[in-house]
């Protein structure tokens, strides 16, 4: 069973910086496309950037592409979000979700669905003077 635990949301003013993480246990890592998820209130859960372990392709979601950086590292199972000259609107849960990198053709069609594979609980980031 696939189990991702997030960590490293908190609050932060605006144009400040964040780094989450999501630690990935119980399959092969190297094998997984990792998203990241943002669910604000009143607003549909959105794909923020994505990445496929097994070709290293990543996805950003228009209004955070330049502002934020994903990456992979496998030796230690884990997907960090970088996230750098934050905006209020960039608050809400983050959530990250792990599938087999196959089961899509290009790396942003897993931001685009509702991947159907293991989902953490998510980290809360808020953004606010």
């Amino acid at each position: 069973q696939v189990q991702l635990v997030e960590s490293g949301g908190g609050l932060v003013q605006p144009g400040g910086s964040l780094r989450l993480s999501c630690t990935v246990s119980g399959f092969h890592f190297d094998y997984m496309a990792i998203g990241w998820f943002r669910q604000a209130p009143g607003k549909e859960r959105e794909g923020i950037s994505c990445i496929d372990n097994i070709d290293g392709s990543t996805y950003y979601e228009d209004s955070v592409k330049g502002r934020f950086t994903i990456s992979s590292d496998i030796a230690k199972n884990t997907v960090y979000l970088q996230m750098d000259s934050l905006k209020p609107e960039d608050s809400g849960v983050y959530i990250c979700a792990a599938d087999d990198a196959p089961n899509y053709k290009i790396i942003q069609a897993m931001c685009h669905t509702n991947p159907s594979g293991s989902w953490g609980r998510g980290t809360q980031v808020t953004v606010s003077s």
